[in-house]
């Protein structure tokens, strides 16, 4: 059985680059050949600040929203999340979205493909990670950074990773292959 793998474009803002660069990463996935990609995109559940009354670990949902947003966590078997760096982190919009559920997150492997200037969002990849392993995600070590992002796409806004980032990217695939495995007997316990 091939394992679901959604990658969660995590920025919502008009104008961003995010769904630019979680398409070359859906490609890539596909290409590799061990999880069937599903690209999600937060702007499309048009999540509004948490308002769940009852704790998410109670899987109680009131609204049409969290409904929704649950049933997608939920269908994954592994995750990437597509970051931009926004002061030093994440974006709000993502954040928001990994405390709308829990039990939804646990015991499946995540890895980040963050993009930014200089850094390549790796302030963002690590302050996310914190996150995730509260959630019972595991965050994996392997991660794509993407520095300068701006230079990478080209005139047509394809993004064009250069032979590090792709590299990265294989790399980082492996690792979630053999953790989605790997925590498959917790999910099912």
């Amino acid at each position: 059985m091939i394992s679901k793998l959604h990658i969660i474009v995590g920025s919502t803002r008009p104008g961003r680059v995010g769904p630019v660069i979680a398409r070359w990463f859906e490609a890539k996935a596909r290409e590799h050949g061990k999880f069937e990609p599903v690209l999600v995109d937060l702007a499309d559940f048009k999540l509004p600040v948490y308002d769940e009354p009852k704790h998410p670990m109670m899987q109680q949902y009131e609204h049409a929203h969290t409904k929704a947003w649950a049933a997608s966590v939920a269908a994954a078997d592994a995750y990437v999340f597509v970051t931009p760096e926004y002061n030093f982190g994440p974006p709000s919009s993502l954040l928001n979205a990994l405390t709308y559920v829990y039990k939804e997150w646990n015991y499946k492997p995540g890895g980040v493909v963050s993009y930014g200037g200089v850094s390549g969002g790796l302030r963002a990849a690590q302050a996310l990670k914190q996150t995730l392993a509260t959630l019972k995600i595991v965050p994996i070590p392997e991660g794509v950074g993407i520095p300068n992002f701006p230079q990478l796409i080209d005139e047509n806004g394809a993004f064009k990773p250069n032979d590090l980032i792709a590299t990265g990217a294989n790399t980082m695939l492996d690792e979630l292959a053999k953790w989605t495995g790997a925590l498959q007997a917790l999910r099912a316990a």
